[in-house]
């Protein structure tokens, strides 16, 4: 009972702080609104339309994204960690993001082997998400084959591994051969962003989103018995393949559909499923799957808030800010308690 307890004292901690970080972040920017205003925009009691615009069709939208993107990628780390039960292992150790990244690269700078006219049409917002979908899309139907013929979980994590050197690869030959101008659009789209997306692309991702949560949860019985062992867990009467299969497809949609949308948000996959564990001190992945949705949103605000300069029209890349804030933040928690729970 007193664990228990605990565990919703934390829930409760970590989900005000969750409010608190989106109102603060909604209130940055490179135009500063008062509190009082933001709050009478929220409740449709504000006539000063330029601020609207500002909180309702810009500020809301990044705020959500980052919040579906943390809790999206640290769910699909926890996901993935388990699945080969290796500490280092995150969301895109299956080559999603390589597929992504591959399918963009392929729009914007092989853009140039079409001629310059179809440069202006393949470099489109719209073409860079379907892109990216696609190739993530190809990456995870050869997982998904390579899945069903093997039967070593590892085999897989190396299988996927290759894709990423192998899509580097062309990304690489595609970069030789570009114009300065094909290089910066793809050098920009992998700094991530999470401003880009207005409501009916957010309902899009959303969407997705939200069937990917969906399948994880049915998985928690699995993680769990899967922590000690395939073989424990066959004898549980688990179909490991079926099991490994429904991982695969819900790591997939959230990762895929994430990097297609926002480009690639690095570190927040593979370090959030720890800090989590740390703070809450457990493997149940019953408490381990919300809390690491809560964590991951939480911090994913805070590195964006922390990314807006303050009365600047400049926004740093976001995934510098990840890497900078939490990396240290995963090194202080392994040193302090000198032992990973996992």
């Amino acid at each position: 009972m007193a664990e228990t307890k605990t565990f919703h004292i934390q829930f409760i901690v970590l989900s005000v702080l969750l409010l608190l970080c989106f109102f603060i972040n909604i209130s940055l920017g490179s135009l500063s609104i008062p509190n009082k205003d933001i709050l009478n925009i929220l409740l449709g009691n504000s006539p000063n339309i330029p601020w609207q615009h500002i909180i309702l069709d810009y500020r809301l939208p990044k705020a959500f994204t980052a919040i579906i993107v943390g809790s999206g990628l640290g769910i699909s780390g926890l996901l993935m960690q388990t699945l080969f039960r290796n500490p280092l292992a995150g969301p895109f150790v299956l080559g999603i993001t390589s597929g992504a990244s591959l399918g963009v690269a392929i729009v914007t700078m092989g853009a140039s082997l079409f001629g310059g006219v179809l440069f202006g049409i393949l470099a489109s917002k719209w073409s860079l998400v379907v892109s990216a979908t696609l190739g993530s899309f190809l990456v995870l139907l050869i997982v998904l084959i390579v899945s069903t013929k093997v039967r070593d979980t590892m085999a897989i994590l190396i299988i996927g591994l290759m894709f990423g050197s192998i899509t580097a690869a062309v990304v690489n030959i595609l970069s030789y051969f570009s114009s300065a101008e094909e290089l910066q659009q793809y050098f920009f789209w992998g700094f991530g962003s999470l401003g880009n997306l207005d409501w009916k692309e957010l309902f899009i991702l959303f969407l997705i989103y939200f069937i990917g949560i969906v399948i994880s949860t049915t998985s928690i019985k699995t993680l769990n018995t899967l922590l000690l062992g395939e073989n424990y867990a066959k004898s549980l009467g688990i179909n490991i393949q079926k099991s490994r299969l429904i991982i695969i497809i819900s790591t997939s949609l959230l990762a895929g559909t994430i990097t297609a949308f926002t480009g690639p948000i690095a570190f927040v996959g593979l370090a959030i499923p720890h800090i989590t564990r740390q703070v809450f001190g457990t493997s149940n992945h019953k408490i381990l799957l919300p809390a690491v949705f809560l964590m991951g949103a939480l911090i994913l605000l805070i590195c964006d808030s922390i990314s807006q300069l303050p009365n600047s029209d400049y926004t740093l890349p976001i995934n510098a800010i990840t890497s900078l804030v939490g990396a240290p933040v995963v090194i202080w928690l392994l040193v302090r308690k000198r032992k990973m729970i996992f």
